[in-house]
């Protein structure tokens, strides 16, 4: 019988093949800006309009889409292109001057609130329309270089230093073919984007922005703690959380598990001191583990370890399944007889919460479902590449979170008019009614 793959409804490579002018119509019609919209006239009231609020804001995304790296270089390319300004809403023959975007952008830090709930109504309508969405999570941290001057103890304030930004730092270590081991850091002054994004359609579902030394494993109990709080069907839906070893902590992985029935596929670190290289399972005879959780059982009589074959989680006895390595492939095993294991056994996880994950990591499941965990680099890549965090002028933590959330909402809304448009049932009329 042919096995047909199947299609997914989204990638973001749709969206690479498309023109600056297609992403920027897809930004345009979908993004849910209509509450702020709304209360950024309000507040205007009815004088001048010669620079409308609709207009100005339509720009800001565009100059995100354009990845304009200033104000100044998209005032320059809305001057000399007039499709641009008709497609924004402009109707003069230039655009806006320098301190139309000064206020306009305060505006916008005083309604952070409000596209934080465009950013979340975005999120929940992929959880509509992507089959899967938030089914496997994936975390990572990413470096954003602060182009300012440091600041100095005794000079007064300047405006061209960076008085939030401090110096992060990040190591990464392997191991050579000869067996050697190498290690090298990564220091970098500005900010850190704490990111969890859906592992299979690489798009942002929470994050938070801080100064490049905070801990990412902190702030991955945090976020979790606030998706727990604020939408708990987001956790409900999810089945495994990635990240890398940089986010090894038994307490994250406990919660996951505990209060959320998540699996953790996170990296381990070797944290056993003395050259241990397994431990005996309390109230076992021959059943050890190594520092990864493979779980061996030792044959009595010949005293050879042997993998055990893993056979599920059983989660309302919090324990882990494994069989007899001989019984499930037919080994040829001496000790038999006189084995204490006649058949299958059971380990507590809450053992070694850590170590005993309930997704183990010599599972074939728990590699493929780690390898997801590039997503968030390639996502990563995008906000470098495609939405100007390589070259900007951002300077002090109020801006970079405005910044990152409009580029995060810029992205959400490419995704979901692309989806909407693959369905001529989801799309929304231009017709007004009389």
């Amino acid at each position: 019988m042919a096995i047909i793959s199947q299609q997914r409804l989204f990638g973001w490579e749709e969206i690479e093949g498309l023109g600056d002018l297609d992403r920027l119509r897809l930004v345009l019609e979908h993004v849910p800006d209509e509450k702020l919209m709304l209360k950024l006239e309000f507040e205007r009231g009815r004088g001048r309009d010669d620079h409308p609020v609709r207009a100005v804001w339509n720009s800001i995304l565009a100059g995100i889409v354009f990845q304009h790296p200033s104000i100044a270089a998209l005032r320059r390319e809305l001057n000399r292109n007039g499709q641009l300004r008709a497609m924004c809403g402009f109707k003069g023959d230039t655009g806006p001057p320098q301190w139309v975007y000064t206020r306009f952008l305060k505006k916008l830090f005083n309604n952070k609130d409000l596209i934080d709930e465009i950013f979340d109504t975005l999120v929940e309508q992929c959880y509509q329309l992507l089959p899967g969405f938030g089914r496997n999570l994936a975390m990572d941290g990413k470096a954003i270089d602060s182009h300012a001057r440091r600041k100095k103890e005794g000079l007064p304030p300047d405006g061209r230093r960076d008085l939030d930004a401090d110096t992060g730092a990040k190591s990464y270590r392997g191991q050579r073919e000869d067996g050697t081991v190498w290690e090298k850091i990564k220091y970098w002054f500005g900010y850190k984007l704490h990111l969890i994004v859906d592992a299979d359609y690489e798009l942002p579902v929470a994050f938070t922005v801080t100064p490049a030394s905070y801990s990412e494993v902190k702030q991955a109990h945090a976020l979790i703690d606030e998706l727990g709080a604020t939408k708990p069907e987001m956790l409900k839906v999810c089945e495994n959380f990635i990240a890398d070893r940089g986010y090894d902590d038994g307490k994250l992985i406990e919660k996951l598990w505990r209060d959320y029935d998540i699996r953790a596929v996170i990296d381990i670190r070797n944290l056993w001191k003395d050259g241990e290289e397994t431990r005996l399972f309390e109230g076992r005879e021959n059943i050890v583990y190594d520092y990864r959780g493979t779980v061996y059982c030792c044959c009595p009589q010949e005293l050879k370890m042997r993998e055990m074959a893993y056979a599920g989680v059983e989660k309302k006895r919090n324990t882990l399944k494994y069989r007899c390595p001989a019984q499930h492939y037919g080994i040829q095993c001496k000790g038999k007889q006189t084995c204490p294991v006649k058949g299958s056994i059971r380990v507590s996880i809450a053992e070694d919460p850590r170590v005993i994950a309930p997704l183990p990591r010599s599972s074939y499941r728990w590699e493929n479902l780690y390898k997801k965990r590039t997503s968030v680099e390639r996502l990563n890549s995008r906000l470098d590449v495609s939405f100007g965090f390589e070259r900007h002028f951002i300077r002090g933590l109020k801006k970079m979170e405005l910044r990152c959330s409009l580029a995060l909402c810029v992205m959400l809304a490419m995704a979901v008019g692309r989806v909407k448009e693959k369905r001529p049932d989801l799309m929304r009329s231009l017709v007004k009614s009389a």
